[in-house]
């Protein structure tokens, strides 16, 4: 057992000398590959984003916009057009559109 200790002792140490010397090589011969990749162009990485139809820009535009009608209602005023948000973003909704003709 002991002998093979020793062994394994004797054989590593070079290896373990050795190592220093070939972490310090090791990065300066890495860094130039490393930097390739960050030199691509951004549009590259990601793939470009869609633009919204018509359709959906404008129904953007009614949701923000009865959302900020319905953050300016005070809480009566809340309860009267319908106690919740999803109620209130309907009929805003409907009348946005001019679906609504009354």
């Amino acid at each position: 057992m002991i002998d093979r200790l020793v062994r394994i002792a004797v054989l590593s140490a070079p290896l373990l000398a050795a190592c220093p010397a070939l972490a310090k090589e090791l990065p300066a011969k890495e860094s130039p590959a490393k930097e390739a990749p960050t030199k691509a162009p951004p549009a590259a990485e990601a793939p470009a984003a869609r633009a919204p139809s018509a359709g959906q820009s404008a129904a953007r535009d009614r949701q923000k916009t009865c959302g900020t009608e319905w953050r300016a209602l005070t809480d009566a005023q809340k309860a009267a057009q319908g106690p919740k948000w999803p109620q209130y973003w309907s009929k805003c909704n409907k009348r946005l559109k001019g679906g609504d003709k009354a």
